[in-house]
């Protein structure tokens, strides 16, 4: 690792604030409303079972957005940033396990720190330019990096390997906060359906996905199903009956 978590977080941090400046300029940041309500009871079960994982997340400075946008995307910034789109939700009509399932899958991206390997690996390459040198310019400076940092976080695709990690990871964290792991399988059966015939919406274009993903989250079931069995259930929402 040739970038601090530290120093990776507060870039992160500094995109995910002109992220959401910028929506809101649009007039396109949800602040209240029905499904910002369901994303905030969600996330409040799945954050407490981080520390499963690392337990220094009881401190991460953890926050959820919500953008009004026709985007099939969701993210995790390092950190703990949580951003959504309304499109991912709305378009393949998300049921509260599916939404637990994709959060638990970005959050646990950032809790193994894949987007700092990634910046790490474009600086050895020489790709990118040393964050904390040009994040010491001002700010900015500091945006600019930030922005780099996010590049090498967001819109490069994961490894395989890291992906695996974080669907098994993110099938652990549903489970135990009390959602059906099987919302992993369902929500990719709707994303395939959803692009057949079209161009990759930005989620598929960074996630691997198909029967293989499928098969791979169907293997991983018979790990998670006891978690499930014993967690305290999520209250249920009318997306869920």
């Amino acid at each position: 690792m040739m970038v601090s978590s530290a120093e990776v977080e507060r870039l992160s941090s500094i995109s995910y604030n002109e992220q959401n400046q910028k929506a809101k300029e649009k007039n396109v940041l949800v602040t209240s409303g029905p499904t910002l309500d369901r994303l905030r009871v969600i996330a409040n079960r799945l954050i407490p079972q981080t520390k499963e994982f690392r337990d220094d997340t009881r401190q991460w400075a953890w926050r959820l957005t919500l953008i009004d946008a026709p985007i099939l995307n969701a993210t995790c910034a390092p950190g703990g940033k949580i951003t959504f789109y309304t499109g991912i939700i709305e378009k393949l009509n998300l049921s509260d396990d599916e939404i637990a399932a994709i959060m638990g899958h970005e959050i646990a991206h950032a809790l193994r720190e894949h987007g700092r390997e990634r910046v790490s690996q474009a600086m050895a390459q020489k790709l990118a330019v040393n964050v904390a040198m040009a994040a010491a310019g001002g700010y900015g400076s500091a945006v600019s990096a930030a922005n780099q940092v996010a590049y090498y976080v967001f819109v490069l695709p994961n490894s395989r390997e890291n992906e695996s990690e974080a669907d098994a990871i993110g099938l652990e964290l549903a489970a135990r906060a009390g959602y059906n792991p099987a919302g992993a399988i369902t929500v990719w059966q709707k994303m395939i359906k959803a692009n057949q015939g079209k161009s990759a919406p930005e989620f598929l274009s960074t996630h691997p996905s198909g029967e293989t993903r499928i098969e791979q989250l169907t293997a991983l079931m018979p790990a998670v199903e006891p978690l499930y069995k014993v967690a305290p259930k999520a209250p249920t929402s009318s997306k869920n009956m």
